[in-house]
């Protein structure tokens, strides 16, 4: 923080992407991530892909996105979608009951869909804008009313509401690396993409962002300056088609 508060008083850039005013340093904790990524993080999580079998990372899998349907529902009551919030509320209680507490997703097979909604979403439903692009250590790629978003969801996370510490950061450690695992096809497809990693990675983020705000119908004028063809490659892969190397399993949906 001390560091973003130095960098916004330096003069703005003109040239400068106007949603990233910040890119010097944004750039400096994203060479930092990619760092710890490729010394740390990446090599765990090929281990983790090869070592734990498929169902069990299944298993995994399920129940903290079943954890996760919990903010969901919470955001559905914020944004006042009362439809998708019944639906939701029978998504958690099929799972929590039928699914063995969210180990077995027992609510998609009986065609009761996921939604993706965080708090970062409820604000920009109420007219928020997204404000300044930002990289923040480990966490990646978030902008100001994203960041803001973090905290209520810190809040009212089954995981961190662990009481015992020690199985808290276990679990918050084991959903981390299982993350990983689940965009290892992802990391060699940005790898590959783009001269800039860096501006690939934040073009994506913003346009996905929007997307996920108007549910998937954003003004035309949100992605005037984006290139359609990369539009329709890059949500397809974010929508959920990748899984780690070893599983060919995909997933309903990724959270940036």
């Amino acid at each position: 923080m001390l560091a973003l508060s130095s960098s916004g008083c330096a003069t703005f850039n003109e040239d400068r992407d106007a949603s990233d005013p910040f890119e010097a340093y944004n750039r400096t904790i994203y060479r930092f991530n990619e760092t710890l990524d490729k010394t740390v993080l990446k090599p765990v999580a090929k281990g983790y892909g090869k070592v734990i079998p498929s169902p069990v990372k299944k298993g995994i899998r399920n129940i903290f996105s079943h954890l996760g349907d919990v903010l969901v529902l919470a955001n559905d009551l914020l944004q006042l979608k009362i439809g998708q919030a019944s639906s939701d509320f029978s998504r958690l209680f099929v799972n929590s009951t039928v699914g063995l507490f969210g180990l077995i997703d027992v609510a998609s097979s009986w065609d009761i869909p996921k939604h993706n909604e965080d708090f970062g979403q409820t604000l920009g439903h109420w007219g928020f804008g997204s404000g300044p692009y930002l990289v923040l250590p480990i966490l990646g790629p978030t902008t100001f009313r994203d960041g803001i978003g973090l905290v209520p969801e810190y809040k009212i996370d089954p995981v961190l509401d662990i009481k015992d510490s020690t199985p808290r950061y276990g679990a918050v450690v084991l959903r981390g690396v299982d993350t990983r695992a689940k965009l290892l096809k992802a990391s060699r497809v940005l790898e590959d993409a783009a001269l800039d990693p860096y501006v690939f990675l934040r073009d994506a983020y913003l346009q996905r962002r929007q997307s996920l705000v108007y549910d998937g119908n954003p003004p035309e004028e949100a992605f005037e300056d984006f290139d359609d063809d990369f539009d329709d490659g890059w949500d397809q892969e974010l929508d959920g088609n990748f899984e780690g190397e070893d599983s060919p399993e995909q997933e309903t949906s990724i959270e940036p």
